[in-house]
């Protein structure tokens, strides 16, 4: 019975033993599952801490954005007054302006207009000033040429009657030249050889004025050239009649007389583009061109 108990107890010892030995051999390792639980327990903890934190932080910044926006909205709300004050300060100034620039552009307008119109008054006081004056200077030229022509006229027709006073040898020396000078210039076919003024580019001789013309030209003047002052130049006959001479241009017709400057009243007249020599035996057939000179 003795070594039952004995080896009860000593059973018993080892059990505790064991028991003792496995104990302070675990307890490390709880220690360290513990730890490690107490490092997950911290990190679950700084993870929670941290989505709270962050979620703090959003409410706090959705609240702080939130009151930022009621601020800015409340500003917005209070600015919009004065904005639109603003912009019916600058509608009305806009308009001010221009109003002004309107009102100035008129005046310009009306003062361009003021001083055109003055322009043009000035213009035409110069213009009827100077027409004027220039009409002064053609009548006071007119007059002078009138007079000019007529002591031009006065001598030449005293230098007319001084020739016409020939003596019979002067006469007849005449006679003998404007009949050898006719002989030349008569034509063998006058419609071919004759040419007009206008068929000659015009006339360019000296245009007798036309009171002047009426009083001692036209088909109510007539003479004869038989006995006025008679030349023969550069191969041309001319005659002197009431202070012009005039130019033969064409050789006489065949058809007149052979003594025609004899015999035959002929008259000065201006037609269409010039002066022409017309025989009155031969009415309605054209002249000869002729031109005058002093």
């Amino acid at each position: 019975m003795r070594q039952i108990g004995r080896f009860i107890t000593i059973s018993a010892l080892a059990v505790l033993f064991e028991v003792s030995c496995l104990g302070y051999a675990q307890k490390p390792q709880q220690e360290d599952q513990g730890k490690q639980q107490g490092q997950e327990k911290k990190q679950d903890q700084g993870k929670q801490q941290g989505q709270e934190k962050k979620q703090d932080q959003g409410k706090q910044q959705g609240q702080e954005k939130k009151q930022d926006q009621g601020k800015q909205q409340g500003a917005q709300h209070q600015q919009q007054p004065q904005q639109q004050e603003q912009n019916k300060q600058q509608q009305q100034n806009a308009q001010h302006q221009q109003q002004q620039e309107q009102q100035q552009n008129k005046q310009q307008q009306q003062n361009a207009q003021h001083q055109q119109q003055e322009q043009n008054k000035q213009q035409q006081n110069a213009q009827h000033q100077q027409q004027q004056e220039q009409n002064k200077q053609q009548q006071q030229n007119a007059q002078h040429q009138q007079q000019q022509q007529g002591a031009q006229q006065q001598l030449q027709r005293q230098q007319d009657i001084r020739q016409m006073q020939r003596t019979p040898e002067q006469e007849h020396q005449q006679q003998a030249e404007q009949q050898r000078v006719w002989q030349q210039r008569r034509a063998t076919q006058w419609d071919h050889e004759h040419r007009s003024w206008q068929q000659r580019g015009g006339y360019n001789g000296y245009r007798v004025p036309d009171t002047y013309f009426r009083s001692h030209y036209g088909r109510d003047h007539w003479f004869r050239i038989y006995s006025l002052p008679f030349m023969f130049e550069g191969g041309y006959p001319r005659f002197q009649y009431n202070g012009y001479w005039f130019l033969f241009m064409d050789p006489y017709p065949e058809f007149w007389g052979p003594n025609w400057y004899e015999t035959d009243d002929v008259y000065v007249d201006y037609y269409g583009d010039g002066y022409y020599l017309y025989n009155r035996r031969y009415p309605g057939r054209p002249g000869i061109a002729v031109s005058i000179t002093f």
